[in-house]
C-alpha cells in the first residue's frame, strides 16, 4: 500500500472555483481527489488546467447541476464504472469509479432530497438503495476500497451545529440517517468519525446567516473505507481555510492519510 491522502471537495460549480481548486492542489497535493456538483458539461472540462497542476482526471459531467470528477497525482485514472446499476432511467452524473494508485475510488454525489417530503425526496430514499445494494461487494472485495463524496447525510446530532433550524431537512430525516447507518453496517469505516468519536467536525456551512463566521457546519462530506483499506487509515481532516478563501464553495475538502503499513 502506498502513502496516499485522498481527499473529496464538491466544489459547487468547477469553472466558476478553478482557482480556488488550483490553488488547494497546490497548496495541500493530494494524491487522489473525488469532485462533486461540477456543474458543466463533459466539453467544459477543465483537463487541460488540471493536467498542467500535475493531475490526471476522468469526469462525468451535466449541464447546470450534478456531476462527478475524480482526479490522480501524477497518474491517470482507471475507469471502472460510471453510473449506479439499478436504474437505466436515471441520467444524473451522481457516480464515477476508478483505480487510482492502487486503490478502488467511488466518487458519489447523493441526491440532496429538498423538499421533503416530495419526489425529490423519494429519488433521494431510492438512490441511497441503489448505494447500499451495490457497495455491498465492493465492501467485501479483497481489494482497498473508499466511497468518497457529498452524501447529503448529517449522520448524527453530533454532526451539526445546532438541529433547530434543519428539523424538516432532507438532510437529518430519520430514513436518511437510517440508510447511511445501513450502509456502515455493511462493515464500511467512517473515516473522519473513527478517528475522531467525539469531536464535532464540520465540512460544510452554508452561505447563509453568517455559518461560515460562527462556525455554524454541518458534516456532510464522507470517506468510507472497507476492511480492506481501513487498518491502513492513521489521519484524517479537513482543509477548513479554503472555505474562507474569495468565491469560496460552501464545502470544504475532506481528507485522509493512508500508510504503507496497517496501523497497530
Amino acid at each position: 500500500m502506498k502513502n496516499l491522502r485522498i481527499a473529496t471537495f464538491n466544489v459547487n460549480g468547477l469553472r466558476a472555483r478553478l482557482p480556488n481548486l488550483l490553488e488547494w492542489l497546490k497548496r495541500e497535493q493530494p494524491d487522489i481527489v473525488c469532485l462533486q456538483e461540477l456543474k458543466s458539461l463533459d466539453s467544459a472540462f477543465p483537463a487541460t488546467e488540471l493536467g498542467a497542476a500535475g493531475y490526471g482526471a476522468i469526469w462525468h459531467g451535466q449541464a447546470a447541476w450534478n456531476g462527478v470528477a475524480i482526479l490522480a497525482r501524477d497518474a491517470q485514472p482507471l475507469e471502472s464504472r460510471r453510473g449506479l446499476p439499478g436504474d437505466p432511467e436515471d441520467k444524473h452524473s451522481r457516480y464515477l469509479e476508478a483505480a487510482v494508485h492502487g486503490v478502488l475510488v467511488g466518487c458519489l454525489y447523493l441526491p440532496n432530497g429538498n423538499p421533503q417530503p416530495g419526489p425529490k425526496f423519494d429519488y433521494k430514499l431510492a438512490w441511497f438503495e441503489r448505494l447500499i445494494a451495490y457497495a455491498k461487494d465492493l465492501q467485501s472485495s479483497d481489494h482497498p476500497v473508499v466511497l468518497a463524496g457529498d452524501y447529503n447525510v448529517v449522520p448524527t446530532d453530533m454532526d451539526i451545529y445546532n438541529t433547530r433550524s434543519w428539523l424538516k431537512d432532507a438532510l437529518l430525516q430519520p430514513e436518511s440517517r437510517e440508510c447511511y447507518q445501513r450502509l456502515l453496517d455493511q462493515g464500511w469505516t467512517d473515516s473522519l468519525r473513527h478517528l475522531y468519536p467525539e469531536e464535532r467536525l464540520y465540512t460544510f456551512w452554508d452561505y447563509f446567516r453568517q455559518h461560515w463566521q460562527s462556525n455554524s457546519g454541518l458534516r456532510i462530506d464522507h470517506l468510507l473505507l472497507n476492511p480492506a483499506l481501513s487498518p491502513y487509515l492513521y489521519e484524517a481532516g479537513v482543509d477548513a481555510w479554503v472555505r474562507n478563501e474569495p468565491h469560496a464553495s460552501d464545502h470544504a475538502p475532506t481528507w485522509i492519510r493512508i500508510g504503507s503499513r496497517k496501523k497497530r
